[in-house]
C-alpha cells in the first residue's frame, strides 16, 4: 500500500473512533426514542467500519491512529458543560451535528491531501462521510 493510502486510512480511523466516542457520550441523555435509535444505529455503523479500517491497517502491519487526546478532551468537556446546563434532544443534536460537519469537512480535505491512496480506502473514506451526513440530516428534526 502507498503512503497515502496508510495516512488515509489513519485519518479515517481517528475520525470514526472520534464519531463514536461522541455517541456514547450523549447517548445516555437522549429522551426522544427515534434520537436515540438514529445514535444506536449509526454507532453500531461506525463500529462496522471501524473494523473494516483496522483489517486493512492491520494488512500494512499499521495500529492506526487515535483521535487527538487534546481534541477528544475538549469535545468531552463541551459536550458535558452543554448537557449539564440542558439536557435536551435539541443540544444533542446541536452537538452531533457539529460533529459530523467538521468530521465531514476533515474527511474531504484528506481525500484531497492524499489522493494517491488506493480506491479502496477512498470508497471508505466516502462511506465514512455519507454516514456522517446522513446522521446530520436524520437528527435535524431535533435541533
Amino acid at each position: 500500500m502507498t503512503q497515502d493510502t496508510i495516512k488515509l486510512l489513519r485519518e479515517c480511523d481517528a475520525g470514526v473512533e472520534m464519531g463514536i466516542a461522541a455517541i456514547d457520550d450523549v447517548l445516555d441523555y437522549a429522551h426522544a426514542e427515534a434520537l436515540r435509535g438514529f445514535l444506536t444505529d449509526s454507532r453500531q455503523k461506525h463500529k462496522e467500519l471501524k473494523e473494516e479500517i483496522g483489517q486493512m491497517l492491520d494488512a500494512c502491519d499499521d495500529d492506526g491512529k487515535s483521535p487527538n487526546p487534546i481534541v477528544k478532551g475538549m469535545s468531552w468537556m463541551k459536550t458535558n458543560v452543554k448537557l449539564a446546563m440542558n439536557e435536551s434532544d435539541s443540544v444533542i443534536a446541536d452537538l452531533i451535528t457539529d460533529g459530523c460537519n467538521m468530521g465531514v469537512k476533515s474527511l474531504n480535505r484528506y481525500l484531497n491531501q492524499y489522493e494517491a491512496a488506493d480506491e479502496k480506502s477512498k470508497e471508505i473514506t466516502k462511506r465514512l462521510i455519507d454516514l456522517e451526513e446522513k446522521l446530520a440530516i436524520d437528527i435535524r428534526r431535533f435541533l
